[in-house]
């Protein structure tokens, strides 16, 4: 049964790491990945089948994640390394020179657990679905999952791989848009609105679920029911409605935090609404 609870707590956790990891650089993106914290600790704390110590750029014989908004990157490494992928303390290498961590993933440097350079927007999705189907070419019966941001639905690549993926019934492939409604210049509806996106994915042929992302216990059952649906002719695409900047009150409600790093006085104030739980790097 799974620790909802603790989950949670790690995810709490995760967050202070955001905040710390960049306030030190005063560099970074706080907003979303403060709102995609729990859909990262749901599926490397319990959903994903998959072997941090003995990492490969291959990943045979494991479940596959892409972070296609790769500017999410802080919550990412936080998760990577509290998993066991590399050194906790390696966190506090973030967006510094000549690092593993730089501010969005590359590969250049071996950073276990990165599989693909991410954060030109609208790619992820592609090189997702690349991945499944040489899992199925090589009869791997792992999934891959792929985040996308919902203002990188305005990428013509990504419906480009929508169309392709539901064509060629790439079934092993779960995608997750962190829906939160806004983006670097303001509210997605007035930069370029997604109108009925259900109704598009839907129309694309993907199996649609929603769920809010910002609530543990949802973000598990939702990811196993969208595992339930794999292997049936369609690929899957969870919509999942997130708070942008979550957990830090002046930080929710508003697009100005998507990259903006906090001040001494407001990482301050954040920590404070943040209860160190797993022990900070």
């Amino acid at each position: 049964m799974t620790d909802v609870k603790g989950l949670e707590r790690m995810a709490t956790q995760v967050r202070r790491d955001i905040i710390r990891m960049i306030h030190q650089v005063s560099s970074g993106h706080p907003g979303g990945s403060l709102g995609c914290a729990d859909l990262f600790v749901a599926l490397y704390f319990d959903i994903l089948r998959h072997h941090p110590e003995q990492f490969t750029m291959q990943g045979k014989g494991e479940d596959l994640f892409f972070l296609s908004n790769g500017h999410l990157s802080a919550a990412w490494y936080s998760v990577l390394a509290r998993s066991g992928y590399f050194p906790l303390n390696e966190l506090a290498t973030f967006r510094k020179l000549n690092t593993r961590l730089q501010g969005h993933p590359t590969t250049h440097e071996g950073l276990p657990g990165v599989r693909v350079a991410s954060g030109s927007l609208g790619m992820g999705l592609s090189v997702a679905i690349g991945a499944a189907l040489s899992k199925k070419m090589n009869k791997d019966p792992h999934l891959v999952y792929c985040l996308t941001g919902d203002g990188e639905l305005q990428e013509g690549q990504v419906w480009e791989a929508a169309l392709f993926a539901a064509a060629k019934k790439v079934d092993n492939l779960i995608a997750i848009v962190d829906y939160n409604g806004k983006q670097i210049d303001g509210p997605v509806d007035e930069v370029v609105s997604l109108g009925d996106l259900k109704a598009k994915w839907l129309a694309f042929g993907w199996e649609t679920l929603e769920m809010n992302g910002n609530k543990m216990e949802e973000v598990i059952s939702t990811l196993r029911e969208a595992i339930k649906h794999t292997g049936k002719g369609k690929p899957v695409v969870i919509l999942m409605k997130t708070e942008m900047g979550f957990g830090v009150d002046f930080m929710m409600g508003t697009h100005k935090w998507h990259g903006t790093a906090p001040n001494d006085e407001q990482a301050r104030r954040a920590m404070e609404q943040l209860e160190e739980t797993e022990g900070d790097y």
